[in-house]
């Protein structure tokens, strides 16, 4: 095992600006940067006690000397078996956090964002909330300083607390609630709080509302070892009726009001129950109108496969045109047209239209083979009604060509290809009659009926 020495400890935020030693503490800190990336810890740590010891604020504009030394803490600590040894690293990760935390409140390391309102507040809940969590989750330290450094992070940043927050104060709450060490009052508002933190950053935070929704389901489920003993109806309903009451219109407010009191097991027939329940129905249905009215607005194409499985293929075909319209995407035109090649042919046979739009489609996405595979479906299923058995087979060639053109420009539809071709080379013209209509092979003649395209002819 490797063993390290601590560095000296300088609970100032000095920085390399102007020192005589800004040369060492530069390279030391150079160094130990790239070793961290490497995982090379020895030679990371080493150098990291040069650069913390000589400017524990490295340029005064990034917090990396405190950051990275609770990093290599964490190594040390994680590999010692020696309990009292562990117990030195875990005061110095903790250290290391209450420096940093001090530079900030300080000013003496500078934030890009300093012209910001929250700028300093929100860095240093992020630290806070950091130490708690390391305190619950890796160095185990008492539950009583533990909890307190977490709210603490909270009271700092508000709403914009890390998500990390909040389930270790949640579980330590509850289990502090079991031990007798915290009351019903306490544990009721901590609840709250947590729930309100989730609530605001699910909703306002694109990046991180799954994190805090994630987090707050695991509280919730922790404070289900409890609830019934520290929430009741009556209770929300003498704290929470005065807020309806208040504005019984805000329907935001009257959503949020009854799903509290629900989740506290009042009942769905008591009459302020019923009535904000019917106000939020009501409610509730006209702005989901209007979002689907909006939806199907903005997505024809998901509109068109709806109507399409409802069984409304014109509508299909109509939704489908709109989205082309609106379409500059080559690829996702081609899928369009290729939708409604599909509808026209399988479901309204229309097959000069339905042909019309495969030609569209496989313009919109050269080397496409699936537009020119469903011609030859078209072909081929059409075939007998291609007047008499000659003009028959010739239509079985029109789709074997087909089925061959698209095979030699998408490997993807290669076997496909070939599965179908095989199956129609029995129905091709006989030698004997074509000699009797003096064609031989390779002779281009024209296909009757709808389908009137020009094939080379060839015998089974």
């Amino acid at each position: 095992m490797i063993a390290f020495t601590f560095a000296g400890v300088n609970a100032q935020c000095e920085t390399w600006i102007g020192s005589s030693q800004k040369d060492a503490a530069e390279n030391a800190h150079s160094i130990y940067r790239a070793a961290l990336k490497t995982d090379d810890f020895k030679i990371a740590f080493e150098n990291w006690q040069i650069a913390y010891g000589i400017a524990p604020a490295a340029d005064g504009l990034r917090d990396f000397h405190y950051t990275d030394g609770i990093k290599l803490y964490k190594q040390l600590y994680k590999a010692e078996t020696d309990e009292a040894q562990k117990k030195e690293y875990a005061a110095k990760i903790l250290e290391l956090y209450d420096q940093a935390i001090e530079c900030y409140r300080n000013k003496a390391i500078k934030l890009k964002c300093d012209a910001s309102e929250d700028c300093y507040s929100n860095r240093i809940s992020y630290l806070q909330g950091r130490k708690g969590y390391d305190m619950y989750y890796e160095l185990r330290q008492p539950y009583t300083t533990n909890i307190a450094v977490l709210e603490e992070a909270i009271e700092t940043g508000g709403n914009n607390v890390e998500y990390t927050v909040l389930t270790p104060l949640g579980y330590m709450i509850v289990d502090q609630y079991i031990a007798e060490k915290v009351d019903a009052e306490k544990a009721r508002a901590v609840h709250k709080l947590l729930n309100e933190i989730a609530e605001y950053n699910v909703v306002n935070s694109d990046k991180y509302g799954a994190y805090y929704q994630q987090a707050i389901d695991a509280v919730n489920g922790k404070f289900a070892q409890i609830e019934r003993s520290i929430f009741d109806c009556d209770y929300f309903l003498e704290k929470l009726r005065p807020e309806y009451e208040e504005d019984p219109d805000n329907i935001e407010n009257v959503k949020d009001l009854y799903n509290e009191l629900k989740r506290r097991g009042c009942a769905d027939d008591l009459p302020i129950m019923m009535e904000m329940k019917e106000k939020y129905e009501v409610w509730a249905a006209k702005v989901n109108a209007e979002k689907k009215a909006e939806f199907e607005a903005n997505n024809p194409a998901i509109m068109a496969k709806k109507l399409y499985d409802d069984g409304d293929f014109q509508g299909a075909l109509d939704k489908y045109d709109e989205a082309l319209a609106n379409e500059e995407d080559m690829d996702k035109k081609a899928t369009y047209h290729f939708a409604k090649s599909s509808i026209l042919y399988r479901k309204m046979k229309k097959y000069a239209a339905a042909r019309a739009e495969a030609r569209k489609a496989a313009e919109a996405r050269p080397n496409w083979g699936r537009p020119y595979m469903l011609i030859g479906d078209m072909y081929g299923a059409t075939a007998r009604t291609c007047g008499d058995s000659w003009n028959q087979r010739l239509a079985i060639i029109a789709a074997i060509e087909k089925y061959g053109y698209a095979k030699s420009i998408d490997p993807e539809v290669e076997e496909d290809a070939k599965s179908r071709m095989s199956k129609y080379y029995a129905s091709l013209p006989s030698q004997e009659e074509a000699f009797m209509r003096k064609v031989k092979k390779g002779d281009r003649v024209n296909v009757g009926c709808w389908i009137g395209e020009t094939v080379a002819v060839n015998f089974r």
